[in-house]
């Protein structure tokens, strides 16, 4: 195997195994630094053998014992090597290919979730829960992160760094908590699951405009969650936003992998047993009484969609009502921005241009791809091409995912073709 090619493989399984690693590593050594160093170890040394060796036949189980022998090593170079030691020979036998095949199909669910809380901890500010779980639960990278967040990469960066001392120092425990605990932790899980979602729906980087094993790892520990916190309608609107979401996997991506937009998709292949399940989480949230919140809004916009039959017969007037208590119960200039498009759909493009011109000054859209790229799709609605064409332009440029960089040329290009006619 070549080593380029090798390399693009193992940054691939990187990005799969790492959460699941992470929060095996941490379930062992009660620290979620150590457990990523001893991680980021495994990867180093799978970089050195493997595009000589070949890839494993089951990577992950090569990781992880990997990864153990590395930490027994280092607690026996500790000073505490003697009860630290013997803690870990009763708890860490060396896994064979067939325990780490058990482990990594079963227990290993509840460690991601514990991980989540863990990092959750209202010892740390939102902003480090958030950053810590990004990094550890959906493998980004710092500059990856920063982008989701619209801030300066060095500060989070340094966020990380802070939260990984803090969790150690104040030896958070690897659990998933009960009653009070669990409600103050819940809405700092919820961004940190809404978000893994998001990365596998719309990655940020890289060569894949999707990363549907993201998304469904987020889902199913929404699905765990709702479980356990069933009166929380929060938690059952964010299950319904990924149900209902994650039934257009399908149509997102065309033959050659580029991405296919909502208005162009084959609603007939959407998967109908995910709306149906959506739509029964987001009843389930309604049911309890309380006004809808963020998530579940966001999920009442996805059903409109959802229970159009065609793109044309999309209520667009009452997404665009949506937005508006969105915008109310969670404003933000991303909420503005899709506010933005619905109001252009439900009323003309003018007037959802007059929102998105507005938002131009926005600091925290200042590197944020999607602004020109909404004005670009407006402008081309109101027939200024050229306009058009240099916003698609400037949209491709500060996008860092390839496939929505080709798909924003493509519209920058049809849009010179058309002007020139």
């Amino acid at each position: 195997m070549k080593q380029s090619s090798a390399h693009r493989t193992i940054d691939a399984i990187w990005r799969i195994e790492s959460p699941k690693l992470i929060a095996g590593l941490t379930r062992m050594v009660r620290d979620v630094g150590l457990a990523e160093d001893l991680a980021q170890d495994a990867l180093v040394i799978a970089l050195e053998k493997w595009p000589i060796s070949g890839i494993p036949d089951n990577p992950g189980a090569w990781l992880m014992t990997t990864a153990k022998r590395r930490a027994i090593d280092l607690l026996r170079r500790t000073k505490v090597r003697d009860r630290k030691y013997a803690e870990m020979a009763q708890n860490m036998d060396l896994y064979t290919e067939e325990d780490l095949n058990a482990t990594l199909d079963g227990e290993i669910g509840d460690d991601l979730l514990r991980l989540i809380f863990m990092t959750c901890h209202p010892v740390l500010s939102q902003e480090a829960r958030v950053a810590l779980t990004l990094r550890l639960l959906c493998g980004l990278t710092t500059d990856e992160i920063a982008r989701s967040f619209l801030a300066a990469e060095p500060t989070v960066a340094q966020r990380i760094v802070r939260a990984k001392k803090t969790l150690s120092a104040a030896k958070v425990p690897f659990e998933v908590p009960a009653g009070e605990a669990l409600k103050e932790r819940l809405t700092a899980v919820l961004e940190v699951m809404y978000l893994m979602f998001n990365e596998g729906y719309s990655a940020t980087s890289g060569e894949d405009w999707i990363r549907p094993l993201l998304c469904r790892e987020a889902l199913r520990l929404g699905r765990v969650l709702a479980e356990i916190a069933p009166g929380e309608g929060e938690v059952h609107g964010l299950v319904a936003l990924m149900e209902i979401q994650s039934s257009r996997f399908r149509t997102r991506i065309g033959a050659a992998g580029e991405p296919v937009l909502l208005m162009d998709q084959n609603r007939a292949q959407w998967d109908r047993l995910l709306i149906r399940r959506g739509l029964a989480a987001l009843e389930r949230s309604r049911k309890l009484g309380r006004p809808l919140g963020p998530y579940a809004l966001q999920a009442a916009i996805a059903a409109c969609h959802a229970e159009a039959p065609t793109a044309a017969e999309t209520d667009w007037i009452r997404i665009a009502a949506l937005y508006e208590a969105l915008s109310r119960a969670a404003p933000s200039p991303i909420v503005e921005l899709n506010r933005a498009v619905a109001v252009a759909m439900a009323f003309g493009p003018a007037f959802g241009l007059q929102i998105a011109d507005e938002l131009s000054g926005e600091p925290a859209l200042k590197g944020y791809h999607l602004l020109p790229s909404v004005r670009g799709d407006l402008l081309v609605k109101l027939g200024r091409l050229e306009e058009a064409r240099a916003e698609f332009e400037r949209a491709a440029s500060m996008t860092r995912n390839a496939r929505e960089r080709e798909l924003l040329l493509n519209r920058a290009a049809e849009c010179g073709t058309e002007a020139a006619e």
